[in-house]
């Protein structure tokens, strides 16, 4: 059993020496890792690589409701695969997300970087895998090198988490899409590296589907990400419809909050819309993947609609009977499309 506990840098000199700017910045990875669920840390010593991916699998059928119900349709050699990626996309996330502290989160956001390019070095012949010390990434470099996936698509999403510890407003819409392609964006790019497609058309749409679910939750956490001190609404769309911040910080909803959603709801639907051609792209596992989660969005929206728009007093969410229902109405399609056997 490997065990976890905080660890400093690769370069760290640890409290007996060096200057003071490495001993606060390890002051400050000490306080995150003890912030965090205690898995997450650095093991003392390196996992084997089936360790590594009983490490990722548990992170991922545990954290995530629904990465079971997506898996039905991928094809089984690729579940490990996609547990690795989401085991890394859910510790990147929460390393920005949970520490509530600025600072914290970007030593940690660091930190998880620097194993990322301890990594990619060691594929590209730099230095040998035995560097490699948390789980995620022993068991990641199996998957980058089986799929030749670049490493922009992994530091992308740092690019994002480390915006939103500096970055709480966005003026325009095309401000928020610039957020999304490296919050949303490469997970869509990530998907289809594992499922053998490498060409600009088909991350194009994905992009159009990726960016939409993040609008769609978006639209849905308008109250909830308020308390975390963001707003993802474009600031020129509140003033068009004359809604304030202050409105939002009182849960006050009105005529005019209704209509700016509505227009916001409608504009993430014409993102579903015109990423919906990739599914006719690509092999039939893929596609009922693809559907289901562009299902999930869509009922997303279906939901703020339903309730009048109003997210302000009580968060529109999907019950698991509905996901499950949207589930099965992916594979019923297929099945009358005569596209499963």
């Amino acid at each position: 059993m490997t065990s976890f506990v905080p660890s400093p840098g690769p370069n760290s000199t640890g409290s007996s020496g060096g200057d003071q700017d490495s001993i606060d910045k390890e002051k400050l990875l000490a306080r995150g890792w003890a912030s965090l669920p205690p898995e997450y840390a650095f093991p003392v010593s390196a996992p084997s690589l089936e360790e590594a991916r009983r490490y990722c699998m548990r992170l991922a059928t545990s954290h995530y409701e629904n990465f079971s119900v997506a898996t039905w349709f991928l094809p089984k050699h690729l579940h490990q695969h996609f547990f690795n990626i989401y085991a890394y996309c859910r510790i990147s996330d929460d390393l920005g997300d949970e520490t509530g502290d600025t600072q914290v989160s970007l030593a940690l956001l660091d930190r998880w970087e620097q194993e990322l390019s301890v990594t990619y070095s060691a594929i590209e012949g730099a230095g040998g895998t035995s560097a490699i010390r948390h789980p995620v990434f022993v068991a990641l470099a199996d998957t980058i090198q089986s799929f030749a996936i670049p490493r922009h698509e992994f530091s992308d999403l740092l690019v994002a988490f480390r915006q939103d510890q500096t970055v709480t407003r966005y003026e325009t819409f095309d401000d928020l899409l610039g957020y999304c392609k490296n919050s949303a964006n490469p997970v869509g790019h990530l998907v289809l590296y594992l499922c053998g497609y490498k060409d600009d058309e088909r991350q194009q749409l994905s992009d159009y589907t990726c960016t939409a679910l993040q609008l769609a939750n978006f639209w849905q956490d308008v109250s909830v990400d308020w308390k975390k001190g963001r707003i993802y609404l474009p600031l020129e769309d509140l003033r068009r419809y004359g809604v304030s911040e202050d409105q939002l910080a009182e849960g006050r909803f009105n005529s005019q909050f209704r209509e700016l959603m509505r227009f916001e709801v409608e504009r993430a639907r014409q993102w579903f819309d015109r990423g919906l051609p990739l599914v006719k792209m690509v092999n039939r596992s893929l596609a009922l993947d693809l559907e289901l989660f562009s299902r999930g969005g869509l009922a997303i929206l279906q939901a703020i609609e339903e309730q009048d728009y109003d997210v302000l007093t009580r968060r529109p969410s999907l019950s698991k009977l509905r996901k499950v229902e949207l589930a099965f109405r992916a594979l019923a399609g297929r099945i009358a499309l005569g596209r499963v056997g």
